[in-house]
């Protein structure tokens, strides 16, 4: 286990050594990179803070509550415990929020039984689209959101749903 703790330092030692045999600048080279990046930068926080804030509202407003108690036997029908409904629900808005959620979910539940299995397996089998979407469709010209968005929700729905499976089988 110590010597992975020297990747990261000989990733860049080797890095640092190849750039002094190539005579490139790398300070320079740094500074040159991030000025590229300062334009996505300005482009993408619009795209991000929309996502944060709608997140954000989705959650206080009560709207996640009566969602997850409308979908809830839904999700109990294709073998999704009722007890991670707001976890599938909250992870693809935000990823600190459905951290926090599968936190109390095992809290609550235990990290060995069906329900935190579930919960574990669901957390690490979806992830955050609409935080992805935005990053994404900042920095592309056409924004055609609807139909990736979609893909994406119904991927990770069927994920969640095959990894309930599998905890279930196994």
């Amino acid at each position: 286990m110590k010597y992975f703790a020297l990747v990261v330092p000989a990733l860049f030692l080797g890095l640092f050594i190849y750039a002094a045999v190539k005579k490139v600048k790398i300070y320079d080279s740094f500074t040159e990179g991030i000025k590229g990046a300062l334009p996505l930068i300005a482009s993408l926080f619009p795209y991000l803070a929309a996502i944060l804030i709608l997140s954000e509202l989705f959650e206080r407003s009560g709207l996640s509550s009566l969602v997850t108690a409308w979908l809830s036997p839904l999700f109990r029908t294709v073998g999704i415990p009722p007890e991670i409904a707001k976890l599938v629900l909250m992870k693809p808005f935000s990823g600190s929020g459905s951290t926090a959620l599968l936190s109390e979910i095992l809290h609550a539940y235990g990290a060995d039984c069906y329900i935190g299995r579930c919960a574990c397996c669901a957390y690490g089998s979806s992830e955050t689209v609409f935080y992805i979407s935005a990053v994404y469709f900042a920095g592309v010209k056409k924004k055609r959101v609807i139909t990736p968005v979609l893909i994406s929700l119904a991927a990770n729905f069927l994920g969640v749903v095959c990894a309930c499976l599998f905890c279930r089988i196994m």
